[in-house]
């Protein structure tokens, strides 16, 4: 879990090694459980078993300003079977498409970057 403050608002970027959807939905849940005030919970995933499912979600973000850059992270990597997911609690203060993209692209960075360092 890495933790990035912006503008007041909170970023808590989380990476998780995942097999299936299952695993994902899983996960999701403990978030959501967890974060029950947060503003949002966006994500991506890519899963390579046989067949390759990729997903991501804004939620409620203004569009392609979470999910994508956080997918776009991933792909940079070249990596498979991982989540990431970043929890933002809003602080106040819009931080524009662009701020979203930039804020949401570098904790989902560290985020998957302390994963590499758990291996």
């Amino acid at each position: 879990m890495k933790i990035l403050e912006i503008e007041k608002s909170k970023f808590i970027g989380y990476a998780k090694i995942v097999e299936s959807t299952q695993d994902v939905e899983q996960f999701l849940a403990i978030l959501l459980k967890e974060h029950k005030k947060a503003t949002h919970i966006c994500f991506a995933y890519k899963i390579t078993k046989g067949v390759e499912i990729v997903k991501y979600s804004d939620n409620g973000e203004p569009q392609g300003t979470a999910g994508r850059p956080i997918l776009s992270v991933i792909e940079k990597k070249k990596l498979t079977n991982v989540l990431v997911c970043v929890v933002r609690y809003f602080g106040g203060k819009k931080l524009g498409a662009g701020g979203l993209v930039r804020a949401y692209t570098k904790v989902a960075s560290l985020a998957l970057g302390e994963l590499d360092e758990n291996k």
